[in-house]
């Protein structure tokens, strides 16, 4: 571990004096949390994070820009736990194989950005280990399927994807994008699992629209390959509207509305911005981008969930949010308080407390549910979870 950092370091260090006169920018993200908790199995538990997120950026001349990022990150207790069965998806930050083991600690490193962007008038490319992002969905996200989000774990960093993407502006409203990426199983070498798509966005003054297709090649489990269509609208009326939709099909496993991610939201503020509302409806097939397989731990099991959450400004240092996201079929909830304050510019505090809540909660019938304190199949869960949180931004 020690190792690698020093290599990682002398590289980005080495790297900088070729790059242009103005410098490299580095910035960073430093978050401490703390999870206390009170379950099935154990009365009490607890977790604590340290995890950085260091980014530097520096231009290429007048035309490229090199981009990089790595996290840092030590866990123990409930948090090392939950990384290890998430695969790394709950910090966002954690691959089990990259686990080294301290005296009260693990601990890990990871490369989350590397790519560099050569820009032109009406023509960018970007090529490396990169965010791509789609469809305009808040909270669920139907049509960003390379990166599939949770509610429940708002902390999860995007992670990257190793490929390359070629914008093109026909107008100053409208863009056009042509992506490639390799395979998922980075293992794979029979070009199985590599993904082609496009995009297209238009905006107008209060309206746009994003369209997508994508292809993966065919590999086991899927010998057609697999494909996806998306659609996302965003509206900025009288209140804001989006509607998201990916489908996917896979010719071995998909029928009829098992392959449809979609989502619609709205939201609003009102008295000056201090107070503002949100709520999103998710529709989730069983073999959707949303739904949970090997691939997307986080996914949901259910088809139907709405998330919705009030948030109140005091001022402009603190404010504090209810929001809940519920799953209507078996009648499980997750209700979140929070507040958040920022001591100065720079460091901010956060409290959070989350009250997992199913129909074996009030009646003690056995009638567990996915969101709910111990979901189907699981042997123990979290009746509640407390979260302290410190973000410095540097």
């Amino acid at each position: 571990m020690i190792r690698l950092l020093m290599v990682v370091l002398f590289i980005v260090t080495a790297a900088f004096p070729a790059f242009a006169a103005d410098g490299p920018v580095i910035s960073g993200i430093l978050d401490t949390i703390v999870n206390l908790g009170a379950g099935e199995a154990d009365d009490f538990s607890y977790g604590i994070e340290a995890v950085a997120n260091l980014r530097m950026q520096a231009k290429i001349k007048d035309k490229g820009v090199f981009y990089g990022a790595f996290n840092l990150i030590a866990v123990s207790g409930t948090a090392l736990d939950s990384a290890v069965a998430l695969g790394g998806m709950n910090a966002g930050t954690l691959s089990t194989s990259a686990l080294v083991a301290g005296e009260n600690y693990a601990a890990a490193l990871e490369l989350e950005r590397l790519y560099f962007r050569v820009t032109g008038e009406y023509l960018d490319v970007d090529t490396g280990l990169m965010r791509l992002a789609f469809g305009y969905g808040q909270v669920f996200g139907s049509s960003d399927f390379l990166n599939p989000r949770n509610p429940l774990f708002p902390d999860a960093r995007p992670r990257g994807i190793l490929g390359s993407a070629v914008s093109v502006y026909p107008a100053d409203t409208a863009k056009v994008l042509a992506f490639a990426t390799a395979p998922k199983n980075p293992f794979n070498s029979n070009g199985g699992g590599f993904l082609f798509g496009l995009s297209g966005d238009k905006h107008w003054d209060k309206v746009s629209l994003q369209v997508l297709y994508a292809v993966e090649t065919p590999q086991e489990g899927s010998a057609f390959g697999i494909h996806r269509g998306g659609l996302s609208l965003k509206a900025d009326v009288a209140v804001g509207l989006v509607a998201d939709m990916l489908y996917t099909y896979n010719h071995e496993t998909t029928e009829g509305m098992d392959g449809l991610s979609a989502g619609a939201g709205v939201d609003y503020s009102f008295y000056n911005g201090n107070f503002y509302v949100l709520a999103e409806y998710l529709f989730n097939g069983s073999t959707s981008a949303t739904a949970r397989s090997a691939g997307n731990p986080t996914g949901f099991a259910n088809q139907h969930y709405l998330y919705a959450m009030l948030r109140y400004a005091f001022n402009d240092y603190t404010s504090t949010s209810l929001a809940c996201i519920a799953s209507f079929e078996d009648l499980s909830c997750a209700p979140i308080l929070s507040v958040e304050h920022e001591l100065f510019q720079g460091l901010t505090l956060s409290f959070s407390g989350r009250l997992p809540l199913d129909r074996d909660v009030f009646s003690g019938n056995g009638e567990r549910g996915e969101l709910g304190p111990i979901p189907p199949g699981a042997e123990a869960g979290t009746r509640f979870l407390f979260t302290a949180k410190a973000r410095l931004r540097f």
